[in-house]
């Protein structure tokens, strides 16, 4: 099950971030200019956000096992549309179909992990369940600019095209629904109604982002313009510091479990982001050789927080709500880190990179008195 969940969110993910890996061959090879080209491939993305609350509601109501297979199923058709379109318009929106059939996996396959797995495991089995997105992401990094240079770009928009249909297999082979105890009385209570548990762990997710997106954004530009290093260089670093960071998720996960406790990891987690962000502005603002390091470890930790949220929203909604709430929860996030380069390019051309670190700071602090530790009931 877990296995399964994390391929077909990995296949998501190739089908939602590998488009933007096309940018340089739509602009060599069908004439498209840059701009043009990253609204195409923004697409997908677009498409995630506008879906995933109806894809929870989904899960929800029709199950784990269905709402992987529909949406992994339409990903892979809007792929083939993808690969015999030719005109940009409709090449973007079958990359926003995609993304938006490619959303189910998002709910759905969180809700597998939680399902199948006890509380005292749990914590773990989300942490590898989110590694898939860097996975994705990485093949996608690996293939699709690659097949587009040698191959030109419909062959590679095979590759997400297959990852799906790859998925769907392995999902209609292996997944089943986990167990579900109906309420005793007429529909589950809407969690959102009986306090502001869930309310105020989206609102730590949101303030998270920030820094999150901050590091992920600028590392790179980061360390080519303001410490000299060469693209190549850097761009090895911070291939290296997402493979750390994906491990730092099962490591939080790992303590979740050992802790038996979501809210006090992901406070910790906040506390800690906030200093590494802090640390980051002052040592860049001095021109210390550790910034660089620093930049490592606040990536590590900034992306610490997701599967304890996760795991958390699911627990507390959940069977008949977590697909929901866990829509809600992405949904959330997704538009905090849409706004983070816009905001965060002009906070660097106001205050530059070292006033932007400081700033982003501010972020995680704020959410370490929102983490509702006291309202956090025993993981049974």
């Amino acid at each position: 099950m877990l296995g399964a969940s994390t391929a077909a969110q990995a296949a998501a993910a190739v089908m939602t971030n590998g488009a933007v890996f096309l940018i340089p061959a739509l602009h060599e090879q069908r004439g498209m200019s840059i701009a043009e080209a990253g609204v195409v491939t923004a697409t997908p993305m677009i498409g995630v956000m506008l879906t995933l609350v109806a894809w929870g509601w989904f899960t929800d109501r029709r199950g784990e096992r269905i709402a992987l297979m529909a949406g992994l199923g339409l990903a892979t058709v809007a792929g083939l549309l993808a690969v015999l379109a030719e005109d940009g318009v409709l090449l973007a929106v079958a990359l926003g179909l995609g993304g938006a059939a490619a959303a189910s996996t998002n709910a759905a396959s969180g809700r597998v992990v939680v399902g199948w797995f006890p509380p005292h495991r749990r914590g773990l089995a989300m942490g590898i369940r989110q590694m898939a997105q860097p996975m994705g992401v990485g093949l996608a990094a690996i293939a699709v600019p690659v097949v587009a240079d040698g191959h030109g770009i419909r062959a590679a928009l095979w590759v997400p095209t297959i990852a799906c249909a790859v998925a769907t297999v392995v999902v209609a082979l292996v997944v089943m629904d986990p167990p579900r105890t109906a309420p005793k009385e007429g529909a589950a209570p809407n969690p959102y109604r009986q306090d502001r548990y869930l309310a105020r762990i989206h609102g730590v997710s949101v303030l998270l982002v920030v820094p999150q997106f901050v590091v992920w954004t600028f590392a790179l530009v980061w360390l080519i313009q303001d410490r000299g290093w060469s693209p190549a260089a850097a761009g090895s670093l911070v291939a290296g510091t997402q493979v750390l960071a994906a491990f730092g998720r099962i490591a939080a996960g790992q303590l979740s479990d050992h802790v038996r406790s979501r809210m006090r990891p992901l406070r910790w987690v906040a506390i800690a982001a906030g200093l590494a962000m802090a640390l980051l502005g002052l040592a860049t603002g001095l021109d210390l050789a550790v910034a660089v390091p620093l930049i490592v470890v606040a990536t590590v930790i900034t992306v610490a927080d997701n599967g304890l949220a996760f795991t958390a929203v699911a627990e507390r909604a959940g069977p008949f709500w977590s697909g929901r709430a866990l829509g809600v929860q992405n949904t959330a996030q997704f538009l905090a880190a849409a706004l983070v380069p816009p905001i965060g390019g002009l906070a660097i051309g106001t205050t530059g990179y070292a006033g932007t670190f400081a700033l982003a700071a501010l972020f995680p602090l704020l959410a370490v008195a929102l983490v509702p530790v006291q309202d956090e009931r025993p993981l049974e």
